[in-house]
Formats: C-alpha cells, structure tokens, sequence
C-alpha cells in the first residue's frame, strides 16, 4: 500500500480575537508515525479538527497523496481515508465491541456475519485481541483504546489521527499500543500521534513537528533530539521534574477513613474496607487503571455519594455533612473531569471563580453575590497561576485546556482548604502548565496542606508523593515507598499482576 501522505501549506483559522493557527505547514510522509507536539493553545486541537473536517481552515491547502482535498464534515474526512481516535473513549459500555464497532457504519457491512468476519480480520491482523461479542463494560482501558482504532480501521482509514492516545494507559498498556501502532504504520498506514509525553514521543515516532502560538516552530528526528531539546523547542524552557524536596508531613493526620464500603444499587462493591490516613504535610498518591474505584473514592470524601465506615476531616466526622459544608471545612477539589464537574464552561472566568466558594468571601458579602470582589480576585489568579486568557469576562470555554485547569488549581488554592483532592491534575496540559501545577501542589504540601493525588501519569505520582496505595477493583491491594518503586511495578501492582522474582 503505497501513498498516504499528508501536505498541509500555509493553514490559517481566525476565531473571534483569537488566531488558533497562523501559517501552519506540515509534510507528513506516508507510512509513519509523525508526532505532533506542543503546549496548550499551541494549535494542535484546531489543526486536528480542520484535518478531520470539524473546522474549516480560512486560509492555506491541504493535501493526500499530492491531490487537494477540501472537508465540509468528518463525513467527508471518513470518505477520503481519515479516522481520529479522540483522547476520550465514544463507546457504549452497555454493548458488545461488535455492536460499538458497526453503530453508524451498517451501510459497509451489515450487522451480522460480514460484519463479524472484518471485525475479526482487522482484530486478528493488526494483534488486537479482540471478540466481537465482548461486552465494553467488561474491557480494560487499553482494550477499549483498541476498540476505538478497531472503528477507524472498520471504516476504511488509512490515515489515522490518535489525540493523547496514552492519557490513561499503564507502562504495559503503552507497551501493547506502540506495538499495534508499529503494526499498522508497516502496512502501509499513517499515523499522527498528539502527545505531552516526550519520552513516548521519541519512542514512537518517525518524524516529530512542533507547533507554538498557532505556527510550526520546528521538526525533530527523534533518533537525534532529546526530551529537553523538544522541551524548549515548546516553550522555551527546560523540562520540569516533579521531584518534591525534603519530607514536610507531621504526626497530625488530617483526613481519616477506616472500613469505608461503597455499594451500587445492584448490590455490587465500588469500593471495599478502604483504610487511609493523610497527615498534615503528606502527598499521598492514589495509582490504579481508570475505573477501578478512584473517582468514587473521590466522590464519597466528598458527600456526592454515601459510603458507609467512617470519614474524619481534622478530627470531625464527615457523616452527616453534605457536600457544601465539607467544602467550606476546608476542602479543595481539583476534579478529574474539569468540563463536568470543574467548569461553567459558557460563564465567564469570574463566575467560574465562584464554584464551590460561593458562600465565602470574596465571592459573597451578606449571604449576596459581590461581583466586584469576585472579579479583582478572579484577577489575582490569571496573574498568580499564569491564566492567559484577554479578561476575565471572557468564557471559560476559549481558554486551552491548560489554562482552564491552572484557573481550577487557582479557585482551589485560593479558598484556605486544609485537604486538597488533587484528580489527574495534570492531565492533557503541556509541560509549563505542568511545571506551574506541580509548583502549586508542592506548595501546597509545604504549607502543610493534606493532599490525596489521583493520577494515571505514574512518574507524575512517583516524583510528588511521600506514599502510593494502589487501587483494584475498589480495593487498596498494596502500599509503595516512592523512592524504591519504577512505573512498570505499580503497573503490574494496578493489572493485579505479580512481579517476577
């Protein structure tokens, strides 16, 4: 299979105040992997989206196989060869991989024995491991990253744009999808790989193109650059480390669960005789594969869900308080899913400031909203965590994803909290806003603030914790020092899988 390759000359896309890409030109050759990095806001999403025919570009071409093409739609994307496995999975857990695969495709081949027959030919040529009559529900998360390629590859994609496709993959998953991907790109497929990890990035990649501010800044061979070399190409800085410094935890254990239980109403275990202690001073990280218990760890410490066993904040029991009053004991939340649970994302950034702080000053004075305060603290956070954004009346939804989380980081370091929940703080940011929101959580830690880190970034949770839990399957099944532990352990650890002697 020859062709496949991609020219993009001269792509421009003007929003509103905003130029998203300025004079972008890419050569993609044909049958690689050509990788696509860059800080928040850098461009990437838009130029993505342009390839894929969400957006069109005002000003530049766009070239397959040296033949111009024009999108109106992904309809038309889809047509010409091109499928995006998006960062979060578009699947039905309550059907069968079949079923999730042919939904919206039944033109091509039916919905019974063809389309069972290509489903297994694709699975079985490109080393998914996949049965057709598998329930989602029942997949790993590096099952389901297969099930989406599976879709892309089912409607005839040659090209294939995978955005963050390693967010939430343990070491051994990374392994497994780098090894379907080197599949793919020697039959003939092309792949443009977005990614923040560097390290996968020279792994993985034939070709690397940096973009900055909306332009194409440089290329990369990976077989020559280095992770700070392509750190600085990004944002003109050297690559952050999330070591912490010296111990900072105390003796005085802030937050307290003992034989905390969880139940669904089918009558099944979300999570199961949970012990944890967090002192004053003390990261305590939380690594596990997503949906093993994590978030509904969360949502019990904070009163969105009734678990049994005890909660104790600062000595106080949690029982009989609802989610308000925990939040204003001194309670921060940085949630996992920043759009659902962290963002009024069509309010402006001053509004967003309020959430979850709207009974206490300086959001209100005398039980009313005081707008004023509101905003000049709003303010004081852009300038604080570095939120590059034209106001404070401005949307929180034309903010990068990194600007709207250092906002989130911000309204949650600004309310005094004496526990800080801290869920995939980092995830989907470039490496400054990484380095900004690993500063704010170390200093948070010396300030002597209690800090609970979810992460699926395990060198993240391995260079900012003083101790790591492991979670499976709603249990905490072993407890690790982070200063003896590599990733590839607490992936076996998160899999339920033994290390080798």
């Amino acid at each position: 299979m020859s062709g496949n390759g991609i020219e993009v000359r001269g792509v421009t896309k003007r929003f509103p105040g905003v130029v998203a890409n300025a004079d972008v030109n890419i050569t993609i050759r044909p049958a690689t992997v050509h990788a696509l990095i860059g800080e928040n806001g850098a461009g990437k999403s838009t130029l993505m989206k342009i390839l894929y025919g969400v957006q069109r570009p005002d000003e530049g071409t766009i070239s397959i196989d040296g033949k111009p093409v024009s999108f109106s739609s992904p309809t038309d994307a889809i047509r010409a060869g091109i499928g995006m496995v998006f960062q979060h999975f578009m699947l039905a857990d309550n059907l069968t991989v079949l079923e999730n695969v042919v939904l919206g495709a039944e033109r091509l081949y039916g919905i019974g024995d063809r389309a069972r027959e290509e489903i297994e030919r694709i699975s079985d040529t490109y080393g998914f491991a996949l049965e057709p009559d598998t329930l989602v529900e029942e997949l790993g998360v590096g099952e389901r990253q297969r099930v989406e390629i599976l879709k892309v590859l089912y409607r005839g994609a040659q090209i294939i744009i995978l955005d963050e496709p390693t967010a939430v993959l343990v070491p051994q998953e990374v392994d497994s999808l780098f090894a379907n991907l080197r599949e793919l790109r020697s039959s003939g497929h092309t792949l443009l790989f977005i990614s923040h990890k560097l390290d996968e990035v020279l792994a993985i990649a034939d070709d690397i193109t940096v973009m900055r501010r909306g332009r194409t800044v440089g290329e990369a061979d990976p077989a020559t650059t280095t992770k700070r070399a392509l750190a600085e190409l990004m944002v003109g800085s050297e690559l952050p480390s999330p070591q912490t410094e010296e111990s900072t935890v105390t003796d005085t254990v802030l937050l307290s669960l003992v034989d905390v239980n969880l139940v669904d109403l089918r009558g099944r275990h979300l999570l199961r005789d949970i012990n944890v202690s967090i002192h004053r001073g003390e990261i305590l990280g939380i690594a596990g594969v997503e949906g093993n218990g994590q978030a509904e760890l969360v949502e019990s410490i904070m009163g969105m869900r009734k678990a049994t066993g005890s909660i104790t904040l600062a000595g106080q029991s949690l029982a009989e308080w609802g989610t308000r009053e925990r939040r204003e004991a001194g309670i921060g939340f940085i949630p996992e899913d920043r759009h659902r649970h962290g963002l009024l994302l069509d309010a402006p950034l001053w509004e967003n400031r309020m959430l979850g702080h709207q009974t206490r000053a300086p959001s209100s004075r005398n039980g009313l909203i005081d707008q004023g305060a509101t905003k000049a603290d709003t303010e004081r956070i852009v300038r604080d965590y570095d939120v590059r954004t034209p106001s404070v009346g401005t949307r929180a939804r034309a903010l990068s994803g990194g600007n709207q989380q250092k906002l989130i980081v911000g309204r949650e370091m600004s309310g005094d909290p004496i526990l800080l929940i801290a869920s995939h703080p980092t995830r989907g940011v470039d490496v400054g806003a990484q380095a900004a929101i690993w500063d704010h959580i170390k200093r948070a830690r010396r300030e002597g603030l209690a800090v609970l880190l979810i992460s699926a970034d395990l060198d993240e949770l391995i260079g900012l914790s003083d101790r790591i839990d492991v979670i499976l399957r709603g249990e905490l099944v072993g407890e690790f020092d982070p200063q003896d532990v590599t990733p590839q352990q607490l992936g076996t650890a998160m899999t339920g899988g033994r290390e080798s002697a």
